[in-house]
């Protein structure tokens, strides 16, 4: 799977020169840009055709854009192609945009690959009356189903006992830890979705996960990028073939197990996501109150947006979590001197977080530090707006650079290096920081974040009461590799991790 994402990454050279040449013809009806006597953000000189394409590096796009902040301020306008982007960098401009200017940076940018994925359906990738209706009916809907309270506590705990088994099969020996946390952490979200847990030997539920995993690592990859920005070069690009063909197969699986329940759908009783979205259509039916937006298709992309978001952040966040204890193993020492402390060999519970500080920091700090959706999604302005001294206008992409918040040099001592001290005050309590904003902010971040911070904390803290993790045989700590595999997420490079029960 990994190697077939670099073959296509190598690719984007090649992609690029052809698509250089093509450009020529649209080249002649276009312009880079336009006058505006209006100021509007600075950036680099865009070059013809390409715009800044050659100024920055694809495969780690948020790290380029963050150089660029250091010279052009936190908000500057590049040029992909003939897009324009405004960037938002910095922790004070990223939180003015998305909370005090909601409104007018609230829309999100639908691009081509974005379309291909829910043809304008759905959560993630729509706006307006689909986007408002589908999202208010999601976290109500969540929230009945128990998201932040003691319902969805215990769902989450008989999950990471059937890991735990897993992981004990292993009797101590090296093995890669990442498709049983992808299958662990997916089992939550199609719970919720479907009513029920899958075995993680489950064919089809295997192959479901596998490929929303490979395709979130193809979506941010620099083909894909190449796509966006000319989509006529689809049909050329075997990354886009590969994600068409993803998307394809498990939306056919997905309306599949839709179209069971719907079989044996009892308006009386509500069991899972989809009979409350049933349930909830058949209300404003018998109301006589007009809906476009609870249609089939709204109910299948919804589906299968909850399931890829609900499953890949939580995965990557445990195997990033996982990795960092055993590269630092005198941490993990000072967590599970806590655990053994406060909690002793009872479960934990989520209201033992309060009196599990030191905990609670290294949880926060690993969320920091990886950084998995360095981007956000992008955003793009739903009217004219003067931000900051500078004109943008309606329909601009906007880039919220997570990057530049979380690894910040202003709002964090040491940024770049593991230090749970960044969550602690003198007196080793628990503080939290303003610009801690993994789960991105304003009307477009993450409806999951109480689910997501449930299940971290509670995976986290079952796993290091119960093992111990150390590099292989013959590996040392500084050895293991922190280097991100680059996707639309952050996910960890494949490595095997030793997992010890502890006595």
């Amino acid at each position: 799977m990994l190697e077939d994402l670099f073959q296509s990454t190598s690719t984007s050279n090649v992609l690029l020169g052809a698509g250089f040449a093509l450009l020529v013809v649209t080249f002649l009806y276009s312009s880079v840009s336009s006058p505006n006597k209006r100021k509007e953000p600075p950036g680099p000189r865009p070059l013809p055709l390409v715009g800044n394409l050659l100024q920055v590096d694809l495969k780690r796009l948020d790290s380029s854009l963050f150089d660029l902040s250091k010279k052009y301020g936190p908000v500057f306008t590049v040029h992909f192609g003939f897009k324009k982007v405004v960037v938002l960098a910095g922790y004070e401009t990223v939180r003015k945009a998305l909370v005090n200017h909601a409104v007018e940076f609230g829309d999100r940018e639908v691009t081509p690959l974005f379309y291909d994925f829910n043809k304008g359906h759905g959560i993630l990738f729509t706006n307006g009356n689909t986007w408002r209706e589908m999202r208010r009916f999601a976290l109500t809907t969540l929230r009945d189903f128990g998201m932040g309270k003691r319902l969805i506590e215990g769902k989450i705990i008989e999950e990471i006992q059937y890991l735990i088994k897993e992981f004990e099969r292993h009797e101590g020996k090296a093995f890669s830890i990442a498709q049983l946390s992808n299958y662990a952490s997916s089992n939550i979200i199609y719970a919720i979705m479907f009513g029920k847990r899958f075995e993680y030997k489950d064919p089809v539920f295997q192959a479901i996960v596998d490929r929303d995993h490979e395709s979130i690592l193809l979506t941010g990859s620099a083909p894909i990028m190449l796509y966006n920005l000319f989509p006529w070069l689809g049909p050329y690009i075997p990354a886009w073939r590969k994600l068409m063909k993803n998307v394809e197969i498990n939306r056919a699986e997905i309306r599949s197990k839709i179209e069971d329940l719907k079989k044996s759908w009892d308006p009386d009783v509500c069991g899972n996501f989809v009979d409350a979205f049933m349930t909830h259509r058949q209300h404003l039916e018998d109301s006589e109150i007009k809906s476009s937006q609870f249609s089939d298709d709204n109910l299948l992309y919804s589906v299968m947006n909850l399931l890829a978001a609900g499953s890949d952040t939580l995965g990557n966040t445990l195997q990033w979590s996982l990795l960092l204890m055993a590269k630092y193993p005198h941490i993990q020492n000072q967590v599970q001197e806590e655990l053994s402390r406060v909690v002793g060999s009872r479960q934990v519970r989520v209201e033992d977080r309060k009196n599990l500080p030191y905990t609670d920091a290294v949880i926060h700090e690993s969320q920091r530090l990886v950084n998995i959706v360095p981007m956000a999604i992008p955003h793009k302005t739903s009217r004219d707006v003067t931000f900051e001294g500078y004109f943008i206008k309606e329909g601009t992409t906007v880039i919220p650079l997570l990057t530049s918040v979380l690894h910040s040099e202003s709002e964090w001592e040491s940024p770049h290096t593991f230090n749970p001290s960044h969550f602690l005050d003198k007196e080793g309590k628990f503080i939290r920081r303003d610009a801690f904003m993994p789960f991105s902010a304003g009307r477009r971040a993450c409806l999951g974040e109480g689910l997501a911070r449930m299940e971290i904390f509670l995976f986290f803290t079952f796993l290091l009461q119960r093992f111990r993790f150390t590099p292989p045989p013959g590996v040392t700590e500084d050895e293991l590799d922190l280097t991100p595999v680059v996707g639309f997420t952050l996910t960890p490079l494949p490595q095997e991790l030793c997992v010890l029960i502890r006595h």
